[in-house]
C-alpha cells in the first residue's frame, strides 16, 4: 500500500488558540476558576479554538483523502479487490478502525491520543467542504459543536456505498510526516546516485 503522508498544519497561533479554547471551555463549565474573563470573552476564545480545530482537521482530511485515492488506484488495477467490493469507504474504515500497529505506534509517539476521532472527523468535514471553510461562513452553533456534526458526516460517508471490510493484516502501510518522508527519499536517491 502507498504510505500515508501527513503534512504539517502551519498556523503559528494554532497551539495557543487550542490551549486558550480548552481553558475557556473548562471555565465556562465551572471546572476552572474564572476571575478575569467575561462569559462573552470565554465564548470567543472557545470558538476561536474550535475554528482552529476545524481548519486542522480539514487539512488532515485532505491528506487522508489523497491516500485513499492512491489506494483506489491500486484497486482499479487489481481485479480481486474490485470483486471483493473494496471501495473508498473500505480504506476510510481501515484508517479509523484498524490501522497497522506501526501506524498506531507512530501516532502515539507523536502524541495523538485519539486518532479514531481525528481521522473520522477529518474525513467527515472533507465530505462537505471543498476548501477550508472561512470562519464567517460557518454558523456559530456549527463551530461550537462541529465535532458532533463531523461524527455524523463520517457515519453518512461510510453508509453512502456498500463496501468490503478490510483489515491491516492484509493491507499494510506506513505513516510519515511530510518532512520525514522527504528526507527518506533524499537518502534513497543519494544512495542510488552513489551506486551508479
Amino acid at each position: 500500500m502507498p504510505p500515508l503522508i501527513l503534512h504539517p498544519f502551519s498556523d503559528s497561533n494554532g497551539p495557543n488558540k487550542l490551549v486558550e479554547s480548552s481553558r475557556a471551555s473548562m471555565m465556562l463549565q465551572g471546572l476552572l476558576p474564572n476571575n478575569e474573563f467575561s462569559v462573552d470573552e470565554l465564548d470567543r476564545k472557545l470558538l476561536d479554538g474550535r475554528y482552529c480545530e476545524i481548519r486542522m482537521l480539514y487539512y488532515v482530511g485532505k491528506d487522508l483523502l489523497r491516500w485513499i485515492e492512491q489506494c483506489m488506484d491500486l484497486v482499479a488495477r487489481e481485479e480481486t479487490l474490485r470483486q471483493r467490493n473494496v471501495k473508498e469507504q473500505s480504506f476510510a474504515n481501515l484508517l479509523v478502525e484498524d490501522p497497522p500497529e506501526a501506524v498506531k505506534t507512530k501516532l502515539r509517539k507523536w502524541g495523538v491520543a485519539d486518532y479514531r476521532a481525528i481521522f473520522s472527523r477529518a474525513l467527515g468535514l472533507n465530505s462537505i467542504f471543498g476548501e477550508v471553510p472561512v470562519r464567517t461562513d460557518l454558523a456559530t452553533e456549527f463551530t461550537r459543536n462541529y465535532y458532533r456534526y463531523a461524527d455524523q458526516l463520517y457515519a453518512c460517508y461510510l453508509s453512502l456505498s456498500p463496501h468490503a471490510q478490510i483489515h491491516s493484516s492484509e493491507f499494510e502501510f506506513d505513516l510519515f510526516a511530510s518532512g520525514e518522508y522527504s528526507r527518506m527519499l533524499e537518502k534513497e536517491w543519494g544512495a542510488s546516485a552513489d551506486a551508479e
